[in-house]
């Protein structure tokens, strides 16, 4: 009995936010915090969706354009803009969203798999996706996201 108790209580934050036009969202744990645009510096030949570094209170932070990142466009900058700083051991990543939207409660036994295509977005990146009432969620897979990142940070380093 008491399981059941528990597994009703079992459901996780997912901060969303837009890229583009498309939903997406992750698990509100991974987000150290959320600010807004700053003074980013650009890195030689790095890929075009690593968009720059900023200092944020002395760490340095790679931000990647997420909007490039999944196949959808460069994200168009706005007063809405974001950065997500997400929690990575050892480096700090912005993700660059296009606006934050609402933190939705989801029970994890509702996310369905991810499609291989999500409406035109890499479905790698994705664990899967949530349904509300009237929205779809993609769920970003985080350590997918940046990867890459780690081995494109240390060769750019390395030139």
């Amino acid at each position: 009995m008491a399981e059941q108790s528990i597994s009703t209580k079992n459901t996780i934050e997912l901060a969303t936010f837009y890229v583009g036009d498309a939903l997406c969202g992750m698990d509100i744990l991974k987000v150290q915090e959320i600010n807004k645009l700053m003074e980013m510096t650009k890195v030689p030949q790095a890929p075009d969706y690593m968009i720059g570094i900023l200092n944020l209170r002395g760490q340095i932070v790679t931000i990647i354009d997420l909007g490039q990142k999944l196949g959808l466009g460069k994200a168009e900058l706005s007063n809405e803009s974001r950065n997500i700083i997400v929690n990575t051991p050892g480096e700090h990543v912005g993700l660059l969203v296009t606006r934050i939207s609402d933190v939705v409660m989801a029970d994890p036994d509702k996310i369905e798999p991810a499609p291989a295509n999500m409406s035109g977005l890499q479905g790698g990146f994705f664990t899967g996706v949530y349904k509300t009432e009237n929205k779809l969620i993609g769920i970003l897979d985080i350590k997918e996201v940046l990867r890459i990142e780690s081995e494109n940070l240390g060769r750019g380093m390395e030139r």
